[in-house]
C-alpha cells in the first residue's frame, strides 16, 4: 500500500514541471527512483532530464525486462535522458555507470518508443558529442594555463631584470654585489604545472597496474579517462556501422560498453572491426543476421569471440552457411568451425537458423559444456542429427528447444521421444511448429510430451492436425502442471477446400481459411475443454505473428 502511495504522489509531483526548481533540491535521494519511474510513465521528458542530471547515486539502471502490457519508454524521454547525461558531466554528478540494457522498444509501437537501431545511433552521437565537449573544455583550460605560464614567466623576467639593474648600481671597488635571483619556488612552480598531467598519468598507471596485452592496456587507459560508463545493447547494420565504429574507438568522458551485439547485413571484415573495438568484459551475446558469412567466414570470427570470457549466447540467422555444395577443403573448414565453438567456454545459448547443415550437428555441438538454449529451425536436420541430439550431454540440461520447420516422421519420432524424456525435468519452452506432425504422429508423441512437467510454453503451429487431433493436444496440455501458453494450429477443417493430403507448413500459412467457418467456434470449443479439465491458467492462441516465447516469462 505504501509503495502504491509513493507512485501516486510521484506522478502528481512530476506532472507540474514549473515548480520543480523549488523542490528538487530538497528531494531525498531515496525518492529519485520513484520520481524517475513516474516521469517515464507519464512521459515527462523535462522531469526526466532534471532528475538524471542531478542523479545522486553512482549507478542508474533504466530498462530491463518489462512487465506484460508495460509500454516501452517514450522516445522524447530517452532523448532527454541522454542529453542530461552529457550535461551532467560538467556538473560533477555522482553518476558513474548508466545501464540502459533492454531499454529499446519496437519501432512504431504504442507511445512512440525508440527502437534498437535508433537508440544505438543516439548513444553513439552522445559519446561523440561528449568527447567534443571535453576537448573544448580542455582547450579553454589550456588557454588559461598558457596565460598563467606567460604571466609567471613575465613576472620572473621582470624581477630578474630589476635585480640585475640593482646589482649593477651597487658596485663597491672591484667587488660586485649581486642581488640574488628571485625565489626558486617560481621556476619549480612552472615546471610542476607543465609536468602535472604527465605525473598524474604515471601515478594512475601505477595504481591501476596497467599491464598485460596491448588491448587490455588500451582498455584500462580508456577506463581511467571515462567519467561515466554506458552499458547498452547495440544494433548495428550497414547504415550505422561507421558511427558505431567511431563511438567505440573514441576515448572520452563517456565509455560505451555492450551487453548484446546485434549485427545485420554487414561483412565479415566489419564484424571483425567491431569485435576488436569492444571491451573484453561485459559482452554476453552476439546475434548475426542476414550476413553472408559462409562457413569460412564464421570459422574466421569464432577465434575472436573466444576473447570475450563472459560470452554465453551466439545466434546466427540466415548467414548463408551451406555445405551441401561440393567445395574443396570443406571438411577442414568444418573442423575449424567446431574447434572455434569449443573455445567458447561459457556458451549456453546457440541459435542456428536456416544454415542448411544436414548431418553436421554432432560436429557443431561437440562442446565441452552442455547448452541450455538450443534453437535449430530450418536446419534440415537428418535422422542422424536427431538421434545424436537425443543421446548428447545437452539433452538433460535443455531449457529451451526450437526445432521448428524440421520435418519429422515415423523414423525420427523415437529420437524426439527419447529427447523429451531426457529433458523432461528441465525443458521450459518447446517449439515444434511446422514439423509435419499429423494426428497419427501426434498420438505417438503425446505421452512423452505430457511427461515434460516443467514445460511453460509449447508452440505447435502450422502442423496438419484435424479437429480431433487438436482436441487431443489441448486435453494433454491441460494436464501439464506448468504449461501456461499453447500456440495451436488451425485445424484442417477451418481451411478452404483444395489442400493436399499432407500439406506443408508453407501451404498452411498461405492457404485461406474458410469464411463460412467461424474460427471463434474452434476457440470456444478448445476453451470448453479447458473448463471441463479444471484448467484456468492455460492461455490458448493461434496468432502465430504475435507469439513470442521471449516475452512469456
Amino acid at each position: 500500500m505504501a509503495q502504491s502511495l509513493v507512485r501516486l504522489c510521484a506522478k502528481e509531483v512530476v506532472s507540474d514541471h514549473s515548480s520543480s526548481p523549488s523542490w528538487l533540491r530538497w528531494v531525498p535521494r531515496e525518492l529519485y527512483r520513484a520520481l524517475l519511474e513516474a516521469a517515464f510513465a507519464c512521459r515527462r521528458p523535462l522531469a526526466v532530464g532534471e532528475l538524471v542530471q542531478r542523479w545522486p547515486e553512482r549507478t542508474l539502471r533504466v530498462g530491463g525486462r518489462r512487465k506484460p502490457g508495460q509500454a516501452a519508454p517514450n522516445r522524447l524521454c530517452i532523448q532527454a535522458l541522454l542529453l542530461a547525461i552529457v550535461k551532467g558531466l560538467s556538473d560533477q554528478s555522482a553518476l558513474q555507470v548508466l545501464d540502459i540494457c533492454g531499454l529499446q522498444g519496437d519501432e512504431g509501437g504504442v507511445g512512440d518508443p525508440m527502437g534498437g537501431w535508433s537508440l544505438t545511433v543516439a548513444l553513439c552521437t552522445m559519446v561523440v558529442q561528449a568527447r567534443a565537449g571535453a576537448q573544448r573544455t580542455q582547450r579553454i583550460e589550456g588557454d588559461r594555463e598558457r596565460k598563467r605560464f606567460s604571466a609567471l614567466e613575465s613576472e620572473r623576467d621582470l624581477k630578474r631584470e630589476r635585480g640585475q639593474r640593482k646589482g649593477g648600481k651597487e658596485l663597491h671597488g672591484d667587488r660586485e654585489k649581486t642581488v640574488p635571483p628571485g625565489p626558486a619556488s617560481e621556476e619549480e612552480q612552472i615546471k610542476g604545472i607543465r609536468r602535472r598531467m604527465e605525473m598524474e598519468r604515471k601515478r594512475v598507471n601505477a595504481e591501476t597496474g596497467l599491464g598485460g596485452s596491448k588491448r587490455e592496456i588500451e582498455e584500462k587507459e580508456a577506463n581511467c579517462d571515462a567519467l561515466v560508463h554506458v552499458r547498452a545493447d547495440l544494433f548495428v547494420n550497414a547504415r550505422s556501422w561507421e558511427r558505431v565504429r567511431v563511438a567505440l574507438g573514441t576515448s572520452g568522458p563517456l565509455k560505451l560498453q555492450c551487453r548484446y551485439l546485434r549485427v545485420e547485413e554487414i561483412s565479415v571484415a566489419s564484424i571483425r572491426t567491431l569485435l576488436n573495438l569492444l571491451p573484453c568484459r561485459g559482452l554476453l551475446g552476439i546475434d548475426v543476421r542476414y550476413s553472408s558469412l559462409g562457413v569460412a567466414g564464421l570459422a574466421e570470427l569464432l577465434p575472436l569471440l573466444s576473447a570475450f570470457p563472459e560470452l554465453n549466447s551466439l545466434r546466427l540467422h540466415y548467414c548463408n552457411l551451406d555445405i551441401r555444395r561440393d567445395h574443396l577443403g570443406q571438411e577442414e573448414v568444418l573442423r575449424d568451425l567446431s574447434q572455434g565453438l569449443a573455445q567458447l567456454k561459457e556458451l549456453r545459448r546457440l541459435s542456428l537458423t536456416a544454415l542448411r547443415l544436414p548431418g553436421q550437428l554432432r560436429l557443431l555441438l561437440s562442446l565441452p559444456q552442455p547448452l541450455e538454449i538450443m534453437e535449430l529451425p530450418y536446419l534440415s536436420l537428418s535422422p542422424a542429427d536427431l538421434a545424436y541430439l537425443s543421446c548428447s550431454h545437452h539433452a538433460s540440461t535443455l531449457q529451451q528447444l526450437d526445432i521448428s520447420e524440421n520435418r519429422l516422421d515415423k523414423d525420427t519420432l523415437p529420437s524426439i521421444r527419447r529427447l523429451l524424456s531426457q529433458a523432461s525435468s528441465s525443458l521450459q519452452h518447446l517449439s515444434l511448429s511446422g514439423c509435419g506432425l499429423t494426428d497419427a504422429l501426434l498420438g505417438h508423441l503425446l505421452p512423452s510430451l505430457g511427461g515434460c512437467w516443467a514445460l511453460k510454453s509449447l508452440a505447435f503451429a502450422l502442423n496438419p492436425l484435424s479437429m480431433a487431433g487438436l482436441l487431443d493436444l489441448v486435453r494433454t496440455a491441460a494436464r501439464m502442471p506448468s504449461l501456461r501458453h499453447l500456440l495451436y494450429p488451425n485445424p484442417l477443417e477451418d481451411y478452404q477446400p483444395g489442400l493436399p493430403d499432407l500439406p506443408s507448413s508453407a501451404q498452411l500459412l498461405d492457404w485461406p481459411l474458410n469464411e463460412a467457418t467461424d474460427v471463434n467456434m474452434t476457440s470456444s470449443q478448445l476453451n470448453r475443454v479447458l473448463i471441463e479439465s479444471g484448467c484456468s491458467e492455460l492461455f490458448l492462441t493461434c496468432d502465430l505473428l504475435n507469439y513470442d516465447k521471449d516475452l512469456l516469462e
